[in-house]
């Protein structure tokens, strides 16, 4: 239907004014407000009503979800470029970036109104609009449009049983809706989705891409994100749910929310392991304690607070029945609180991916404690700190749940967990505590649209506002209002100081695992084969010695008193002190210089001779060569070391009193002879051992030398066997 003038556009007006008067209680989308009891926004405006004009800078897809974004908003789209024009600054709106900067203002709005709802999560329609607003942010203009191949085809409007989509009616035609093959990357996706704080985290955001597209080439479709927040949802209610008679018995504190249980199943209880005993139950894990309940027990269950300053310590550990350490599934829990360490063993048939689950959100609850304790949290800014790691455990279920993904060390979920091994992990926390120091309370009235334009002073609490109104309350007196705008961690077009040092920590981590990734590659199977890549690395090293002891050994005597003469007179000047430094320099240079005609090229492979293959027993029979020369080299340090025992113990006068009689000249000389001519003699007299005149003397003072060490007897030693039988716990 095309729009006629004025009379027309009038006639168009008052047809779905009256539409609108008709169906109104048929409109059942989650996202269609109430009407107020002071009437405000009951009905809409003829202009909110009216068919969006589209923007003629946007692509199709963009102008689609503008327009849905106008609906929710009560606002044309006029009203909404004018605002947009007007209030943000001239940097958001380049030529280059308008069309982006705009969706961004009218998404993120969109957004924070409709996370008001408490049950969007489960609305198919919410999900499909942030699903198109990551794709329109992708190709957000006409021209990005027509550069993009994949040109978006429009489908038939999704309508409810009455007829009638909030989203995707439009007389114009104009919405576009994804189908199978549209897909999402990394970048869009983490610009939309942790605007939504039950979604996504702005920390963990990437790594939750990489779970969501592990399996399809590292683009997300519409398919696998709808299931995971279907699954998300599904783990919000159930948390919910468990706040009942379930968990009566626990006793929880007012505010304390369940985070998972586990050894419910009597096929597959939780063993409680102290000392050889062990118990199966149940274990049930809140955002600051630990609960174990005994299966069939009557006694109550036992709490190992995790909030405390207590020395606490959770690791994955061995172990087995009757104390023995066979099965890698349990984790250890010990503090100053328990005489012995605890440990929870997670039986299953294969693998240990239960225990490592356990661990990683024991580990969360236990690290965001500490890093309130060390910021000293309080109130509604401890509440916001909770309620992140809370749904940083509900999005790690849920990919668990649905997906069977699980996560490596950089590639957590968990924001804390993420933060301990992240390389600059500790600057990522610095911007969160930064963030969370400029949440109050009153940030929750007083914020208006000016988080869409710049960073204002005061921020609002938004994932303990999302979980508030999942139902979950951690904190009570934060009730928000209706008309209460969250001021969340975004602003259109910038970057947040939270986003700057993940970036960067991002950048170190792809630095660190490329370099792992080559480490990975140069590992050798053998001993043979790693002492022969160690002896090829050496030889620059060996090569230098090897030529220093032939002019020790004076093979040729006018190179070698060449050498003595310039070395003597090195130390005598007192030039001996800038080797070192002459030789860092020169190694400095020499990098550069690699630095700069080497760029691009390839580096060389060190060449090694790689020694005759073995079959397992002739391995088996190296390693034990390797380990008894270990050994011998160990005893030989141990005998050394209580030679001197027993020198400095008098065991053997005569060694003592020469010993002693050394010590003291050589302390006089140390004192009264200056270090230049220390040094110059012990150099001449090692150097000069092998020249025809000296050798014969040398070899005798050696000879001497190793008769007096024979002679010196071995400080005796006593084994004390420990008793290995440990005390019994009934």
């Amino acid at each position: 239907m095309e729009e006629g003038g004025d009379g027309g556009g009038g006639v168009k007006v008052g047809m779905l004014e009256g539409f609108m008067r008709t169906h109104q209680s048929s409109l059942k989308s989650l996202f269609q407000r109430k009407k107020s009891p002071s009437g405000r926004d009951g009905d809409c405006s003829p202009s909110a009503v009216a068919s969006p004009k589209p923007i003629p800078q946007l692509s199709p897809l963009a102008n689609s979800v503008v327009s849905r974004c106008s609906k929710i908003l009560r606002a044309p789209t006029e009203d909404l470029q004018h605002r947009f024009d007007v209030e943000l600054p001239e940097s958001v709106k380049q030529l280059l970036t308008y069309a982006r900067n705009f969706l961004e203002f009218c998404s993120f709005q969109a957004l924070h109104q409709v996370m008001k709802q408490p049950d969007y999560l489960s609305d198919q329609e919410f999900r499909q609009l942030t699903f198109d607003m990551m794709l329109a942010w992708e190709t957000p203009s006409v021209t990005s449009e027509q550069e993009n191949k994949d040109v978006e085809s429009p489908k038939q409007e999704v309508e409810d049983e009455d007829g009638w989509s909030l989203f995707y009616s439009s007389s114009t035609n104009m919405a576009v809706q994804v189908d199978d093959k549209k897909s999402v990357g990394q970048e869009a996706f983490a610009r939309i989705a942790p605007v939504c704080p039950a979604i996504a985290d702005a920390i963990t955001v990437h790594n939750l891409f990489d779970a969501l597209t592990s399996s399809s080439g590292h683009r997300l479709h519409f398919l696998i994100y709808d299931k995971y927040i279907r699954t998300l949802d599904k783990i919000i209610k159930a948390a919910k749910c468990s706040l009942g008679p379930s968990v009566a018995c626990l006793q929880l504190a007012k505010g304390e929310i369940v985070l998972d249980i586990d050894g419910a199943n009597p096929v597959l209880p939780v063993l409680k392991h102290v000392g050889i005993s062990a118990w199966p139950g149940k274990l049930t894990l809140t955002d600051c304690a630990l609960y174990f309940e005994s299966l069939g027990g009557s006694e109550k269950a036992i709490r190992y607070d995790l909030s405390e300053d207590t020395k606490q310590v959770i690791k994955p550990e061995l172990t087995g029945p009757l104390g023995a350490r066979i099965f890698d599934k349990a984790i250890m829990y010990k503090s100053i609180l328990v005489s012995e360490p605890v440990y929870f063993e997670f039986p299953e048939f294969k693998g240990n991916a239960r225990r490592d689950y356990w661990l990683g959100i024991c580990l969360e609850v236990l690290r965001v404690q500490q890093f309130i304790r060390k910021h000293n949290f309080k109130g509604v800014q401890r509440s916001e700190i909770l309620a992140r790691a809370i749904l940083g455990i509900f999005r790690y279920r849920a990919i668990r749940d649905a997906f069977q993904v699980f996560s490596s060390q950089y590639k957590t979920l968990l924001i804390f967990n993420l933060a301990e091994s992240l390389p600059g992990g500790d600057v990522v926390l610095e911007a969160l505590s930064s963030r969370v120091a400029r949440i109050s309370s009153d940030a929750l009235s007083d914020a208006g649209s000016v988080q869409y334009i710049k960073w204002p002073s005061k921020l609002s609490p938004v994932s303990l506002i999302m979980l508030e109104h999942f139902g979950l309350s951690l904190q009570t007196g934060t009730n928000m209002e209706e008309e209460t705008v969250i001021v969340g961690d975004f602003c259109v077009g910038e970057t947040s100081p939270l986003e700057i040092a993940l970036k960067q920590s991002i950048l170190n981590t792809n630095r660190a695992e490329a370099a792992q990734a080559t480490v990975e590659q140069v590992k050798v199977e053998g001993i043979d084969t790693n002492v022969a890549v160690m002896k090829e690395l050496l030889f620059p090293f060996v090569r230098l010695g090897w030529c220093i002891q032939r002019l020790a050994s004076w093979e040729n005597p006018y190179k070698s008193t060449v050498f003595m003469l310039l070395v003597s007179y090195m130390i005598i000047s007192g030039w001996i002190r800038f080797i070192l430094p002459s030789i860092l320099v020169i190694m400095a240079i020499t990098m550069l210089w690699r630095k700069q005609f080497n760029k691009g090229k390839e580096p060389k492979a060190v060449r090694v001779t790689a020694p005759p293959s073995k079959n397992a027993v002739e391995q088996i029979l190296t390693l034990q060569e390797a380990i008894s020369q270990v050994e011998a080299l160990i005893q030989a340090g141990n005998i050394i070391l209580l030679k001197i025992r027993a020198i400095l113990l008098a065991l053997l006068p005569q060694a003592t009193d020469t010993t002693a009689m050394l010590m003291v000249i050589i302390a006089g000389m140390m004192a009264f002879v200056p270090l230049k001519y220390l040094t110059l003699m012990v150099f001449v007299e090692s150097f000069t051992r092998e020249v025809g005149w000296r050798k014969e003397s040398s070899d005798r003072a050696l000879r001497r030398l190793r008769e007096w060490w024979f002679r010196v007897p071995a400080a005796p030693v006593q084994l004390v066997r420990s008793d290995d039988n440990k005390k019994k716990k009934s």
